[in-house]
């Protein structure tokens, strides 16, 4: 690397040790590299000027030439605001600030030709401008097209809003003496029409237009995927070459009497798929890391368990690893019935299993006993050991993190295969950025009979309407769930929650005509269970909840789900919760309840759910509305550190860069041709500062 780069960011002019240790705090910059690579989020046109009377919110933000000719504050502690009277030659328009009012009225001057900048915003009838930029006017260095970054509020204080932070990138960019180091070939800078790094840097920061700024946004976009991509893929392969997995190529008995004897229902031909893919891996002698998607009713449970019965049938012990309590007991209750035949026997292990019970189980587990066991974080606990683990389910994969799931795979002497399932349908822009290190099989049919779900918004006003359909459906002998987002009522959320609505339903639906079950996480489980093995009995006909039955919660007979305030949740939550009925042969419908008004991106996703019950059409909506960090969570893979490039936004290009990188590591596995030495240099860096959690031996 360039050494004027590495330069500590204290010693560029205009910075010093106070600015520097608020940069580093603040933003994370310490070098000049950094400051170089801290991106501008947009860009403005500064060379035209709006007027005061033909503002509209549609035009976004708004320069605006003029005088202030007044200035008050008002309220006070955390009410207290300055406003100042902006005039120009049409009218007058308030200035607003909410914080910072000492030192910002100290620079407010009167009278004197001053430029405005900021998002225009109508409240109450009357135009205002939040926390504007001012600077005093010069039509001689307005800049036209400009590049604005992200501040803080303690940055901006000590100078550095937009306008300080790009005035340094600028310093860092007349000083730099000599070209950056191009990190990619000329071959994949002319395949893929991407300007040089040097001339990006530039232009990403100081373009004359949008053209210009786009050129430079495509370049170092696909630069950072490229490597992102690239790293998953050799660390991949690192893993492959590296680990060593327990060999299962036995087709045996158990397995065989299983599949042709006891099987609910004929496997469907995604499930086969997916079945061989899983016994191929296994029969390798290479260890397995695959994710296994599944749309919510796809049958991935089942593909599990005939991937546990293969384990047992080579002489392995098999463990499943659910994210609660309430799953776990199903997968043990269904499990169990299923190996009373096969002589396989299972346990259940969880929070809630008793000291003297998990005493026996820890030995009968050592014994080799055991053949399946079924639990929650408990098996994560070290007095839990295995005679022979040879293969880890682990359900519901967003809701264990890495460092958790690594710890099973040291169970066993030769790490276990490893088999992560999600309802979740993630993205593929998502998958193979965050699980580009594992093998990926997707469940993309349901099993035959399985009825789409009749989802239906409805509104405050229709609520005498829904429970009028609640009756008739348990008039049918149906049962129902629903669902609120809080337990108790919240001082800062205008939403239902869980208590409020268990009075008013049963008052509308009073014992002993109806009886009403209630399930949330403040309850202890015994009686969470106790509640749920009603429901599921069919003793009561309406299950008041919270998302603790957001997950695996299994009752045919069920063919109503309510969700409560339903614009509090996300997308893909909205569509687990769907996927608790439809499971039977009966008609099921899903009822959104939603306040009368609702912004836009709620508004969306009501629409999405009403359109469609693709999970995977419904998780690009997701991505597109929320963001990858939100979706998948930073536990699920470290930081992934992208500094331009966005997962939500730039689908196309993961692909790009994820073939440039195959195309690489083809042509030339090993880094050894000249023009490909940055690559290999660079490459080495990333391996060395993040662990790989992909590779367990």
């Amino acid at each position: 690397m360039n050494n004027f780069l590495i330069t500590p960011i204290e010693f560029l002019k205009g910075v010093g040790p106070q600015r520097a240790d608020l940069l580093r705090s603040e933003i994370g910059i310490y070098t000049f590299q950094d400051l170089l690579e801290y991106y501008p989020f947009r860009y403005v046109d500064r060379s035209e000027f709006q007027q005061v009377t033909s503002l509209t919110e549609h035009d976004g933000f708004a320069q605006l030439k003029g005088r202030i000719i007044g200035v008050m504050e008002t309220g006070v502690g955390r009410t207290k605001r300055l406003t100042a009277k902006f005039q120009d030659e049409t009218g007058v328009i308030d200035l607003v600030w909410f914080k910072g009012a000492r030192w910002i009225k100290s620079s407010l001057e009167a009278n004197k030709d001053l430029m405005i900048y900021g998002r225009p915003k109508l409240f109450k009838g009357k135009w205002n401008i939040p926390h504007p930029e001012i600077s005093k006017l010069n039509l001689n260095d307005l800049g036209g097209f400009q590049a604005v970054y992200p501040s803080t509020e303690k940055l901006t204080s000590r100078g550095l809003n937009s306008k300080g932070i790009a005035k340094l990138i600028k310093t860092v960019l007349t000083e730099l003496n000599q070209p950056l180091e191009d990190l990619l070939s000329e071959e994949i800078r002319k395949e893929h029409r991407l300007i040089g790094r040097t001339k990006a840097m530039h232009l990403i920061h100081l373009p004359a237009n949008e053209r210009e700024a786009q050129q430079a946004r495509f370049r170092l976009k696909f630069e950072e995927l490229f490597f992102l991509q690239l790293e998953l893929l050799v660390r991949k392969k690192i893993t492959l070459n590296k680990s060593a997995g327990c060999m299962m190529n036995q087709v045996g008995d158990k397995f065989n009497s299983f599949y042709n004897d006891c099987l609910p229902f004929d496997l469907t031909g995604a499930q086969k798929r997916v079945l061989k893919e899983i016994r191929n891996d296994m029969r390798t002698g290479h260890h397995m890391n695959r994710l296994l998607q599944g749309d919510v009713g796809s049958g991935k449970t089942l593909v599990a368990l005939l991937t546990m019965l293969l384990a047992v049938d080579n002489g392995f012990q098999a463990a499943i690893m659910a994210p609660t309590e309430i799953l776990a007991i199903q997968h043990f209750e269904s499990i169990s019935e299923y190996m009373k035949p096969l002589g396989v026997e299972v346990a259940l292990l969880t929070g809630s299993t008793k000291k003297k019970d998990r005493t026996i189980l820890h030995e009968r587990l050592l014994s080799g006993d055991i053949g399946i066991l079924i639990g929650t974080h408990a098996l994560l606990e070290d007095p839990v050991v295995f005679k022979n683990l040879g293969i880890v389910v682990i359900d519901e994969q967003h809701r264990f993190g890495v460092k958790q799931r690594a710890r099973m795979w040291k169970k066993n002497e030769l790490p276990p295969h490893i088999l992560i399932m999600t309802a979740t349908p993630i993205p593929r822009t998502l998958a193979m950025t965050f699980y580009g290190d594992l093998d990926v099989s997707v469940i993309d049919e349901l099993p035959p009979g399985r009825k789409p779900i009749t989802t239906i918004h409805r509104q405050e006003a229709s609520r005498l309407r829904v429970f009028g359909f609640i009756k008739e459906e348990v008039a049918k002998g149906r049962q129902v769930y629903i669902v609120y987002p809080l337990i108790n009522e919240s001082e800062t959320l205008d939403f239902n929650n869980l208590m409020d609505g268990y009075e008013a339903i049963t008052r509308s639906f009073p014992s002993p005509q109806y009886n009403v079950s209630i399930v949330h996480g403040q309850m202890k489980p015994a009686d969470k269970e106790f509640e749920m093995n009603r429901f599921v009995k069919g003793e009561t006909q309406i299950m008041v909840a919270t998302t603790v039955i957001e997950v695996g919660v299994n009752v045919p007979n069920a063919s109503v789900m309510i969700i409560e305030s339903a614009e509090r949740f996300g997308l893909s939550q909205l569509h687990q919760l769907r996927g608790r009925v439809g499971r039977g042969a009966e008609k099921s419908f899903c009822i959104l309840m939603t306040g009368e008004k609702l912004g836009k991106e709620s508004m969306k996703r009501m629409d999405t759910m009403v359109r469609t019950n693709d999970g995977f059409e419904i998780a690009e909506v997701d991505l597109q509305l929320r963001g990858p960090g939100d979706i998948m969570g930073t536990q699920q893979s470290g930081d992934l550190d992208l500094k331009i490039a966005n997962l939500a936004s730039d689908g196309q290009l993961v692909a790009l860069a994820r073939d440039a990188a195959k195309g690489i590591l083809l042509a030339d596995p090993n880094f050894e041709k000249e023009e490909n030495r940055p690559v290999r240099t660079k490459l080495s860096a990333m391996l060395r500062s993040r662990p790989n959690w992909g590779n367990i031996s």
